[in-house]
């Protein structure tokens, strides 16, 4: 599994055409505590850069971009219950969703794991 990074603070998991998608520990630290959640439904249709949730914490409302083209195929209902997961376990068990890529393409314009820390770093 190869994991990926956006300049909007989202990482993906890949593997095969199968990936999974959240937000960055860097991320949910700027937002603060986390209390609500709103996923994609399974089956729809999301286009790189194009807004595919929304994540509201006690500062702020703000959107999760689709880190690639494809078709949700999971959400991550634990969030429903329990939107702090996003805090406690961000690239881990606070995931938002679950695609199959349609362009493996889209994946080249992404960072890797030192090269996000380089882009943090220098915010």
């Amino acid at each position: 599994m190869t994991r990926y990074f956006t300049d909007e603070h989202e990482w993906i998991d890949v593997d095969g055409a199968q990936a999974t998608v959240g937000i960055t520990d860097y991320a949910q630290g700027q937002l603060g505590d986390i209390v609500f959640v709103e996923l994609p439904v399974i089956g729809a249709t999301v286009t790189k850069g194009g807004e595919a949730a929304v994540v509201e914490s006690v500062k702020a409302a703000s959107d999760v971009y689709a880190p690639v083209s494809g078709t949700v195929t999971a959400a991550n209902d634990a969030l429903g219950d329990d939107p702090a997961l996003v805090n406690s376990a961000p690239e881990a068990d606070g995931w938002f969703f679950k695609l199959t890529l349609a362009d493996a393409g889209e994946l080249e314009g992404l960072m890797d794991a030192a090269a996000y820390q380089a882009f943090v770093a220098a915010l």
